[in-house]
């Protein structure tokens, strides 16, 4: 095992050098006609990379490109962004936010997506069909308000994390804490057998919490979703003909056709780095998903490119040069094998399968029970969700399959429509075709329109609302227990 030493800095004389060497920001549309560069100069801390990423991906601002160094204490980085609609960072409010939120992430400071002084609500465990539905009911029968929420699900496991209030405030009596909890935990009880990985926890939002969605990470990689991951071309330091770059045959598709996920652990002997390249499909925060995996396991990267390959349509290619904190490399297969899939989790946890459904209703006690209900008594399950509040309107970001793998029926859509109300936008987004393939937006309200009735759709989608609420005999084989293993790229067959 190779060590490389450093000498130990007093956490005094670090705060020292913060304060004589403040971040430097810098924002040019002059260089390139289509895009600004961010280039940012300021001393080095563990966690610095991921904190100037966060701000900008904060900001839904997309990086195309960027350049790392940070080697000797001093970091230099370097990133193409644009906004979403592909121009430049013109608005002086947000080039504003840009250079305030670089600078502030050097102090402690509050993430943008923490809600203070509200109860957050972590659950983790086996993805079901009801799941959010019946939790989101069980809150609104304690009379708890859902102000925001985000779910991603991954591996056929599940992970979630709800802000709610109690009466216009964060929950402090600990006997309404433990009512709570007891009532979630059952719940979430029902859904598993004895001994299945679980976990409901009820926390009130401190200054220095972690950013939601970098705990949605943590959690979900505390519940070892990334066990059944595998990189698309297999990881290690050998010197052969398995570079990440070169055309191979597989399955009629050459590997810079696959829309997998390439993993690619390499040993700098003359550096005492390990090479890390990731490539894979290229998506919105996936710069952001890579380095919360690589920091929370405690990795330091000194240098690293990112980019988006112009050669192949829509690929990411990541490169990085990477100690851990403790100055080794990774020597061991265990450990680059462990590394390798929570990187390919990483990248996969965030992917959109399913119907994407953009949902404007009035807030009130309650909504999201209804919203969930609609899904579930449909025979929709929910694959990814993103929840908040805007004005006196809640909002949310619903990807959801039909429960049985088949695609929304239309007719299935148009009740879903009718039940919620509101304002419902729909778009075609999954991860699983391109987007040349994607759908056109389509705005559905209940305004006008007549619920169409079909006697077999109906039929079927109450055996099916039947069918959910009934748990497997234990013992016998269903498909939960079947966990179905990766496939090569990288895309994981998930039930729901």
């Amino acid at each position: 095992m190779d060590i490389s030493y450093k000498p130990s800095i007093h956490p005094e004389f670090e705060e020292l050098m913060e304060r004589i060497h403040p971040p430097r920001v810098c924002i040019d549309n002059d260089t390139f006609p289509g895009l600004t560069l961010v280039k940012v100069d300021s001393t080095n801390k563990h966690g610095m990379l991921l904190e100037i990423v966060q701000v900008l991906t904060d900001l839904d601002l997309v990086i195309s490109k960027s350049y790392i160094s940070s080697d000797g204490g001093w970091l230099m980085d370097v990133f193409h962004v644009t906004d979403q609609k592909g121009g430049k960072i013109t608005d002086q409010s947000v080039r504003y936010r840009i250079h305030e939120g670089i600078c502030a992430s050097r102090r402690v400071s509050r993430p943008q997506q923490l809600r203070i002084g509200q109860t957050a609500l972590e659950m983790t465990g086996i993805d079901r069909p009801g799941l959010m539905s019946e939790m989101s009911a069980a809150l609104a029968e304690l009379g708890c308000d859902v102000s925001s929420a985000m779910a991603w699900t991954h591996n056929n496991r599940a992970a979630c994390i709800i802000y709610v209030d109690d009466k216009g405030g964060p929950i402090t009596d600990p006997s309404r804490v433990a009512q709570v909890q007891a009532q979630l935990e059952n719940v979430v009880e029902a859904h598993h057998y004895n001994n299945e990985r679980r976990s409901v926890r009820l926390t009130v939002p401190a200054m220095c919490q972690t950013h939601t969605e970098r705990r949605l990470h943590q959690l979900m990689a505390a519940d070892r979703d990334y066990e059944e991951c595998c990189s698309c071309c297999r990881s290690g330091n050998d010197d052969d003909d398995d570079d990440v770059d070169q055309v191979y045959q597989y399955e009629g598709k050459t590997k810079k056709e696959c829309e997998g996920t390439h993993v690619k652990i390499d040993k700098c002997k003359e550096n005492g780095y390990s090479a890390v390249t990731i490539r894979c499909r290229d998506r919105p925060k996936l710069l952001y998903d890579t380095l919360c995996t690589l920091t929370d396991l405690h990795y330091v990267v000194f240098h690293a490119t990112m980019s988006s390959n112009e050669a192949i349509a829509f690929q990411f290619l990541q490169e990085y040069y990477i100690r851990h904190e403790n100055g080794c490399t990774l020597d061991s297969e265990a450990e680059r094998l462990r590394v390798t899939q929570c990187l390919v989790a990483a990248t996969e946890r965030r992917n959109s399968h399913g119907l994407r459904l953009d949902i404007c209703v009035r807030n009130r006690t309650g909504w999201l029970s209804d919203v969930t209900r609609v899904f579930r008594e449909s025979g929709l399950s929910i694959t990814r969700a993103e929840i908040g509040t805007r004005g006196e309107n809640a909002v949310g970001t619903f990807y959801v399959k039909d429960i049985s793998g088949q695609k929304v029926n239309p007719e299935t859509l148009e009740m879903v429509t009718q039940e919620i109300g509101g304002s419902i936008v729909v778009s075609n987004t999954s991860s699983e075709s391109s987007p040349e393939a994607t759908s056109p937006e389509t705005t559905r309200s209940n305004t006008g329109r007549t619920q169409q009735f079909s006697l077999g759709n109906f039929l079927r989608e109450q055996l099916e609302r039947l069918s959910s609420n009934f748990r497997p005999i234990k013992g016998e084989h269903s498909p939960v227990n079947d966990r179905q293993l990766p496939c090569k790229n990288g895309q994981s067959k998930v039930y729901f």
